[in-house]
């Protein structure tokens, strides 16, 4: 067994391999960029080497740095996580040539399948069933065009070293398939070095199902069931789960055994996955191989009790798998949600900044928090912007979901915008409830963007009846203050009005008795009583307790006199007040935000790649105005109306701000 082994990598998945080899006895290192010297993963590795600037391409991607931090460090081996090098046979024969082994599959093995042209060709010739598609490498966009054509719209046109969304889109037309295989190129040269695009069938109404491999190059490649992947938004999942709620147990055991199939073909060696296109009547067709750890392994781990990561280490050691297939068991149902640093009611755009406060929920068997950040660490423009993993396990689809929901509402982050509200409107959503899941689940469910109203409705009485006991509970320490002027004793009333997102709510409150730390009220909430227990005190973000002997768990924010609560992705603004102070606070004035229309402002912090515009010029509405680059994703911004360039106020190059002014309008 490796005595030490090194990370290529960074963030949550280099965090998790080191707390397998930890557990393994097995000393880590880990490499970092200018932009990770503080992170998570460098401070939990025994050693650290730093290799380069913030861009990966300056950094994470060099194979002769990453070398060199094994010949230094006396690393046996490398872990290269998912992305970056990963997939790159160029990265594990430069390893085998300095003697150092590759914790994933031999080169052959990558180069077949990791590239999705090639795997294509194989999967068909091995008799595998795949989507009709233009496999060869296209020349340009009006080639892009004629293949379109030949196939039939709508087609999908991908990059052959892509992943992760980047370098996909849906063409419907052929102005589609023009810009689409433009931005398309654009993005794979930008993320992998690689600009080569192919078009395929886009099968409309599908499903992705995934089957896990685990083979050790000595005769032995087992499945480990499926995972639903088919909530995506921009071809980047979101959601996942184990098993699928659509696949029986026939459709199950054949994508398994073509998975196998498929993987002896190359002789694959280590954990790998085979992803399918399902439609509705269970057909399925490869789409792709990934030769690596995917992001969503964890939810298979929950499953099946396997660690993938301590079994990908013993089969690069040269170890046999002692697993059979009957071997591989099945046990409840686990789901897990990607947390990203985006703002979902501003379509998504990424966060960057510092993360002010942190505080995932607790582990336990049935949560699980993969993450590479801490309180305090920041969210780099540089890198993908996900925060964690968080995945809950349940005896049933049911209870898997029940607990996802108590854990997104326990999950306090402050500093960045996040995803939870949109997580938590998912985990509600009764289609999602129901199982009835397609790639276009999103596209559908959501198809104005997410908005507040998408989120589940809720009981304002919880909200309400909690923020009158968070106030009791201030007012009771106030009481406690010594040196008060004589007259002044503070005093706590019973009679409040809580104004909830403007709407006030008269409130009697009294205590109603204690139970060990635990303490009761009573609440009476527009002439409705409630029962209120917790031992929350001040200072606490999250209130744990029960509303009704219904269990609730509120994230609470100070917000000068009054408070911001969150609960089931929604967030609201409250105040707590006298009687006579709330007539008064319907008085006042609401102060109107500016008027920016004729502001073309940048949504998010990233660079501006390109101007199509000039002084003086008239635009059409929908007419591109600029293009910006943000976590390797370039984002076409468009014109929402006609009208005339006034002035320009940032250039091409430029590093841009969220709301920065591009261009103003006449």
């Amino acid at each position: 067994m490796f005595e030490k082994i090194l990370i290529a990598n960074r963030g949550e998945i280099a965090c998790r391999v080191i707390r397998t080899a930890r557990r393994m006895g097995i000393k880590t290192v880990a490499v970092y960029s200018d932009a990770d010297k503080n992170a998570l993963h460098v401070e939990m590795a025994d050693e650290a080497v730093h290799i380069g600037a913030a861009p990966s391409a300056q950094s994470y991607l060099l194979i002769d740095k990453i070398v060199d931090a094994c010949k230094k460090t006396g690393a046996q081996a490398v872990h290269p996580g998912y992305g970056f090098l990963s997939e790159k046979r160029e990265f594990q024969e430069a390893l085998a040539a300095n003697g150092i082994a590759f914790i994933g599959p031999d080169a052959h093995a990558i180069q077949a399948m990791g590239d999705k042209i090639e795997s294509k060709k194989l999967a068909k010739a091995a008799g595998v069933s795949t989507v009709p598609g233009y496999l060869g490498v296209i020349a340009d966009d009006d080639e892009a065009v004629t293949i379109a054509r030949d196939i039939g719209y709508p087609v999908m046109i991908k990059a052959s070293a892509g992943g992760g969304g980047k370098g996909m889109r849906v063409a419907w037309n052929d102005e589609e398939a023009r810009e689409g295989f433009r931005s398309a190129t654009n993005e794979a040269r930008s993320s992998f070095a690689d600009d080569r695009v192919f078009v395929e069938k886009y099968i409309q109404q599908p499903r992705h199902i995934e089957i896990q491999l685990l083979a050790d190059g000595q005769g032995t490649c087992l499945y480990l069931h499926e995972r639903e992947c088919s909530i995506q938004r921009r071809h980047q999942k979101v959601i996942e789960e184990a098993p699928s709620p659509f696949l029986d147990a026939a459709t199950r055991k054949a994508m398994g055994e073509q998975a196998v199939a498929l993987a002896n073909a190359v002789q694959y060696k280590s954990a790998g996955t085979v992803e399918f296109i399902v439609d509705a009547e269970r057909n399925f067709y490869f789409l792709e191989m990934n030769t690596r750890l995917q992001v969503e392994h964890p939810v298979t781990e929950l499953i099946t009790g396997l660690d993938l990561v301590e079994l990908m280490i013993r089969v690069a050691a040269g170890e046999k798998l002692a697993l059979r297939q009957e071997d591989i068991k099945l046990d409840g149902w686990a789901i897990e949600a990607r947390v990203y640093a985006e703002d979902p009611f501003r379509n998504f755009l990424p966060s960057t900044g510092r993360l002010s406060q942190y505080r995932p929920p607790a582990e336990n068997p049935n949560t699980r928090v993969d993450t590479g950040v801490y309180e305090g660490g920041e969210i780099s423009m540089y890198y993908d912007p996900m925060i964690a993993k968080l995945c809950t396990w349940g005896p049933t689809r049911d209870d898997a979901t029940v607990r996802m929901r108590e854990a997104l509402d326990q999950y306090y982050i402050r500093g960045v915008s996040h995803n939870i509200p949109f997580l938590a409107s998912l985990m509600a959503n009764q289609r999602f409830v129901d199982g009835r899941l397609t790639t276009n689940f999103i596209a559908e469910e959501y198809p104005n963007g997410f908005h507040a109203s998408d989120l589940p409705p809720e009981d304002p009485a919880i909200l309400v009846a909690v923020a009158a006991v968070i106030h009791r509970a201030l007012n009771d320490r106030d009481i406690q203050i010594s040196g008060k002027l004589p007259g002044n004793k503070v005093t706590v009333r019973d009679d409040w009005v809580v104004v909830l997102d403007g709407t006030p709510h008269p409130v009697h409150l009294h205590t109603a008795g204690a139970e060990g730390k635990r303490v009761a009220y009573a609440v009476e909430i527009d002439g409705t009583r409630h029962t209120v227990r917790s031992d929350w005190h001040i200072g606490e973000p999250l209130f744990r307790g029960t509303v009704d002997e219904h269990t609730v768990c509120v994230q609470v924010d100070r917000l000068g006199i009054g408070y911001r609560l969150h609960h089931s992705g929604a967030q609201a603004v409250v105040k707590v007040l006298t009687p006579n102070a709330a007539r008064l606070d319907a008085l006042m004035p609401v102060k109107a935000p500016p008027d920016m229309s004729k502001f073309l402002l940048s949504p998010m912090p990233g660079l501006l790649v390109s101007l199509a515009v000039t002084e003086g010029q008239e635009v059409k509405a929908g007419e591109v105005l600029a293009v910006v680059e943000a976590m390797k994703m370039e984002n076409i911004l468009r014109a929402a109306q006609d009208g005339t360039v006034a002035k320009i106020h940032a250039a091409p190059g430029s590093s841009l701000a969220v709301d920065q002014k591009i261009v103003e309008f006449a």
